[in-house]
């Protein structure tokens, strides 16, 4: 589809809702805006705008829709897959500036927020009030709207569910301009389509995330890790289905191999607590008394040494779990920081299937001559495998890329997977998408954009097309 270039009178029109001082055109856009941390495709928007308020970025989509100018949400641009990269150019809405935490509903257990509001301060408002909002993905800098539109996991998943399960309400602008609010403050809704959880993980090409009503828990009173050592990666992912049939339910169950481990402790500068074995689950258990964590870890301690754990680590001070803890958050980084260039596949499949997948991954690294690095949320069956391309030319680390992900996906399909378990599709994934999802399915993904969409000027490229 072709898209109008922006003229002076666009230009003008946008300063005119957003004022002078936030709108930023061409040259003068800075080289973050191009890209995402996926960092491989580079797109400049040809304007770049941040509104203040669900009005004004209306007043833009209005105008935008009327003439056909493509428009690129953006969060924190912490992406993986190219889902904030403007490939049509047009212009791109940076929520930055809608950062507000407007509500704080105690009796309903709600927090209405901005989508500009980043995770990390979320999570520290909430625990102010002995709160607590459980989706926990790895990027704490991310903003609320990106983990809304990505339907954003993390380690916590195996317990308490992904963001789309703490989403009560949303606020959004539709590609017209015109503003819905999905969804409401009750606890159950059996009121026709679920239009708010379609909205949930659309990555922005449905509308615009403006406002959000989250659902919070009550604060766990204690936490305690585990740090489990284990000979090989194989008997470690093998135990994570025997934990899960023991119904202690930890709060996360974490799969690492010590090549990553060793990759953050140089990234890090600082050693983590134990890096002797090969391979590492850690898990983490809440609960409201110590008594009653004690009373799952143990019998989860157990499981571990019968399938040949080395020793079982238990972390229950605040300074070893943010030692461990920051270790593993620190993995993205550390891995990226190892090489010359990096993708990701974000597969997920069952849970008694991931050591089956990891295996495979031995499988490409040794036939394709491509180093790959693994880690990833054993609980719920999201694996994140990375190739890095090293010293290898860019056309054979793309040639083998290219070949080792269509591999990779096909298994992942073959053992009852999906493409992604939580970065979403974006523009860097779709042709794999496109490949496992089936005729079906993507004819039903295509004719629910053109409903919302029908001019295709909302994130154009991205998911489906």
């Amino acid at each position: 589809m072709s898209y109008k270039t922006l003229t002076r009178q666009d230009i003008d029109f946008v300063t005119s809702v957003c004022g002078p001082e936030n709108v930023i055109c061409d040259d003068a856009i800075h080289e973050d805006f191009s890209h995402d941390e996926l960092g491989d495709l580079h797109r400049f928007p040809e304007l770049l705008v941040y509104p203040a308020d669900t009005r004004q970025i209306s007043n833009i989509m209005k105008y935008a829709n009327d003439n056909l100018i493509a428009v690129t949400p953006r969060g924190q641009g912490t992406g993986l897959v190219g889902g904030a990269v403007a490939v049509h150019g047009g212009i791109m809405i940076s929520t930055a500036r809608m950062n507000k935490i407007i509500e704080l509903d105690h009796e309903n257990l709600t927090l209405t927020v901005e989508p500009g509001v980043l995770l990390m301060e979320i999570a520290a408002y909430v625990e102010s009030f002995d709160l607590f909002y459980p989706p926990d993905p790895g990027e704490k800098s991310a903003s609320i709207g990106g983990n809304i539109s990505t339907n954003a996991g993390g380690m916590r998943a195996v317990k308490y569910g992904v963001t789309r399960d703490y989403i009560r309400a949303l606020e959004v602008v539709l590609p017209d301009g015109e503003v819905a609010w999905f969804g409401g403050k009750t606890v159950k809704n059996s009121s026709g389509y679920s239009l708010k959880d379609l909205i949930v993980g659309s990555e922005g090409t449905l509308g615009i995330v403006t406002r959000a009503i989250l659902r919070l828990l009550p604060k766990p009173a204690k936490a305690i890790s585990l740090l489990v050592p284990f000979p090989d990666l194989e008997k470690a992912i093998e135990t994570v289905p025997l934990i899960i049939m023991a119904k202690a339910t930890p709060t996360a169950i974490e799969y690492m191999e010590r090549a990553v481990i060793e990759n953050s402790e140089d990234f890090l500068g600082k050693k983590f607590p134990d890096s002797s074995a090969d391979a590492y689950l850690l898990l983490t258990f809440d609960g409201q008394t110590r008594e009653d964590i004690e009373k799952d870890y143990e019998k989860i301690a157990h499981i571990c040494l019968q399938q040949g754990a080395l020793d079982v680590l238990i972390s229950d001070t605040q300074e070893r779990q943010e030692m461990i803890w920051s270790a593993r958050g620190a993995f993205l980084e550390a891995i990226k920081a190892s090489t010359t260039e990096m993708d990701e596949c974000d597969v997920v499949v069952p849970r008694n299937r991931v050591a089956e997948f990891v295996r495979f991954t031995r499988t490409i690294e040794a036939e394709e001559s491509l180093r790959i690095r693994s880690f990833g949320h054993a609980g719920d069956g999201n694996l994140h495998v990375y190739l890095l391309r090293d010293d290898l030319s860019r056309e054979v680390f793309r040639e083998r890329l290219q070949r080792s992900f269509e591999r990779l996906y096909n298994k992942a399909a073959e053992l009852g997977g999906q493409v992604s378990g939580e970065h979403g599709i974006g523009f860097a994934k779709r042709p794999f998408l496109e490949a496992i999802a089936g005729k079906t399915q993507l004819n039903l993904m295509r004719q629910i954009k053109r409903a919302f969409d029908p001019n295709n000027i909302l994130n154009p490229g991205k998911v489906i097309v």
